[in-house]
């Protein structure tokens, strides 16, 4: 039986003993205060613990409700979990497999995809989890379709996300498919993040970057494409703009964002066209010229490659 998303969604969110505020945190203010023109959400977090809950920052939490209330959730979430060698209890496990069955959304941010994985949640599902425990989660749940390169990622309802900040990244996206981008992208910018971070965990894989005047001209840079993303970019032309060779600039390009310029600026443009098929009733041919794709076929395709559907039912999906 599949749960009926009421007019004021039901998000549950799971503590445990020495818990990490920051990743408590990061649904308590994305799902748990009031946002303008969105119903707020019936927020509650819940605990299979009983007394007060020790976190790892050395202070205490007390939690009003227990794992019941997962029983009526549209969203529960693992925010976490405190050792990858720890088995769940069996009754969080249960509690886990009862709300996927009838419907509800469930979330692993970070370490939480180690429960999600324990409850067999994630077998023949695409997941991630964070880039120092890869290795680790492969060796372990070989029936998961582990993507490391990724911030979070969601599967037939099941949703997980890569380590520490980029529960925000998965937050905001949850966040979206409920209210609807401008809501997501008020929050967004109240916590001053990206509404939509492109990329993947490979730019933050212990790959410091050196504090040069080139990436500070690369800074600029990508300000300015962003504004002209309808124009015709090459790595020459950017190189150009940015007085380095095409060998410096490529290499300091990967260096700052863990990818090429080509594969970023194409990222770019869809998150561009994106925001326009969520919030705006513009033609699509119009969209396609605006984000730089210079054709709707073009555009399609892109879009169906990276998102697993076309603009227009994007557009639909998120009107609807």
């Amino acid at each position: 039986m599949k749960t009926q998303i009421s007019p004021r969604p039901s998000v549950a969110v799971v503590a445990f003993d020495l818990i990490s505020p920051f990743h408590l945190s990061v649904p308590c203010v994305v799902f748990g205060e009031t946002h303008p023109s969105c119903p707020p959400f019936d927020f509650k977090v819940c605990s299979l613990e009983a007394g007060m809950l020790r976190t790892s920052a050395g202070f205490d939490l007390s939690v009003l409700h227990g794992l019941s209330a997962l029983r009526c959730a549209d969203i529960v979430i693992i925010p976490s979990w405190r050792d990858p060698d720890e088995k769940p209890p069996v009754q969080l496990l249960d509690a886990l497999n009862a709300a996927h069955v009838r419907g509800a959304k469930v979330v692993g941010l970070c370490l939480g995809a180690y429960v999600l994985a324990e409850a067999g949640l994630l077998d023949r599902r695409s997941a991630t989890t964070h880039w120092a425990y890869a290795k680790d989660f492969k060796s372990r749940y070989p029936k998961v379709e582990l993507n490391a390169d990724v911030l979070y990622v969601e599967d037939r309802g099941i949703v997980t996300s890569a380590g520490t900040a980029a529960a925000i990244d998965c937050c905001l996206h949850l966040l979206r498919q409920q209210c609807g981008s401008d809501v997501a992208n008020r929050v967004a910018r109240r916590l001053v993040v990206p509404p939509f971070r492109q990329g993947g965990q490979a730019q933050f894989i212990e790959q410091p970057i050196p504090e040069t005047n080139a990436n500070s001209r690369l800074a600029g840079l990508f300000d300015w494409v962003l504004q002209n993303l309808h124009e015709s970019h090459s790595v020459e032309s950017m190189a150009s703009r940015a007085l380095m060779s095409r060998r410096t600039f490529t290499r300091q390009f990967k260096q700052l964002t863990g990818t090429s310029f080509l594969t970023w600026l194409q990222n770019a443009r869809l998150a561009f066209a994106q925001r326009l098929l969520e919030t705006t009733d513009v033609p699509i041919e119009v969209i396609a010229d605006k984000a730089g794709f210079g054709s709707v076929e073009s555009l399609r395709l892109h879009f169906k490659r990276h998102m697993g559907i076309s603009p227009s039912e994007w557009r639909r999906q998120f009107r609807s």
